[in-house]
């Protein structure tokens, strides 16, 4: 093959590696063929192995060749693994470049994105497979949104394995009046948040079956999907053998809560089903009250509470006790919030005494 730092002449590369058959027939691997400096002379233009299979076909079919393009790709390969230079009296400096998934404020605003799910659309083209496409939402909300966090496997769906399975084949497994609830509390004024530990090769299938969700024409309300970056024998080691899922839990919503500025509490409360689920919200400032913890026989317990118990259908009954809507606390035209706090639903509300065991007299 030619390698870009021979720095040569293209036909004295060429035939300075030239591959023979006898070569081809010692290599059973397959290793010349699958080499990435590989070129293949057709008339007088060179082809990467990559791009040749078609030009030996056009030169086959119609004894032409396309005009060299080997030198443009060793320009471009050469560049890309071109760093600054260290030397300080060097004028001419390369600037140095990093691959990174976090955007700048400026980059963000050239975006021009607006309130609510914006979707964007990633694409590559090569010669070989055509355009892939790749796409996704990206949500911009206020820094006064209040968000609620919901797990997907146990809460929305009635349990971890089965949620998995039965959906494929067609069987509703969620949880009952799961839909009504989280459409009525987004009528309220609630952002939604779905967090799993589930592998992010998993995120098609994860949004399509949220997407389907229907209980008597009722969805789930729109909102991130946020998984495990994971794969899907890492993420079901964690879950299932380790049991320790808030790990990613904790750090990923530290990450979401850093958006809002310092001492911010973005989040309202969170739906789960195991104990990782409360630690991972109480550890972003949920209070304990608010953290729901859903068993298999839909029974929903809060920290504070572990005697009494309800069910999303009572929630939804009194959705306005336990989440009182946000239009009434915030004013947006005006500028004017009511404190959270000095709602009445919250501030007559009575806390539990903690006291211990010693300071009892019998």
């Amino acid at each position: 093959g030619i390698n870009a730092e021979y720095g040569g002449d293209d036909e004295d590369q060429f035939f300075d590696h030239l591959v023979t058959y006898e070569q081809i027939q010692d290599d059973p691997m397959g290793l010349i063929l699958e080499d990435p400096d590989l070129v293949v002379k057709c008339g007088d233009a060179y082809y990467n192995w990559t791009s040749a299979p078609k030009d030996v076909l056009l030169a086959m079919a119609f004894r032409e060749c396309r005009p060299s393009i080997l030198e443009e790709e060793l320009e471009e390969r050469h560049r890309s693994f071109t760093y600054a230079s260290d030397d300080p009296y060097d004028e001419e400096v390369t600037p140095r470049y990093k691959k990174t998934v976090r955007l700048s404020s400026d980059e963000i605003a050239s975006l021009e994105l607006h309130d609510g799910p914006n979707y964007l659309t990633f694409s590559v083209t090569t010669s070989l497979q055509g355009t892939t496409k790749c796409v996704c939402t990206v949500y911009l909300w206020d820094y006064t949104d209040k968000i609620i966090i919901s797990d997907i496997d146990g809460t929305i769906t009635r349990s971890d394995v089965f949620g998995h399975i039965l959906p494929w084949v067609g069987k509703d497994w969620t949880q009952n009046n799961i839909a009504k609830l989280f459409t009525v509390l987004e009528s309220n004024g609630y952002k939604f948040l779905y967090l799993s530990s589930r592998a992010i090769g998993q995120a098609s299938m994860t949004k399509n079956f949220l997407r389907t969700i229907k209980q008597n024409g009722v969805g789930v309300p729109e909102g991130p999907i946020l998984l495990s970056p994971d794969s899907l024998l890492r993420a079901l080691k964690d879950e299932v053998i380790l049991k320790r899922p808030h790990i990613f839990k904790i750090r990923c919503l530290s990450d979401i809560k850093s958006l809002f500025g310092e001492n911010s509490s973005p989040f309202y409360a969170g739906f789960g089903n195991r104990t990782s689920d409360s630690k991972s919200y109480q550890a972003v400032g949920i209070p304990k009250h608010r953290v729901y913890i859903i068993n298999h026989r839909g029974e929903i317990y809060t920290e504070n509470s572990l005697v009494q118990h309800c069910t999303y259908a009572e929630i939804y009954d009194a959705n306005e006790v336990y989440f009182p809507p946000l239009h009434i606390a915030h004013t947006r035209a005006g500028e004017e919030i009511v404190e959270e706090e000095f709602l009445a639903q919250n501030f007559w509300r009575t806390e539990i005494v903690e006291f211990d065991e010693e300071d009892l007299v019998l």
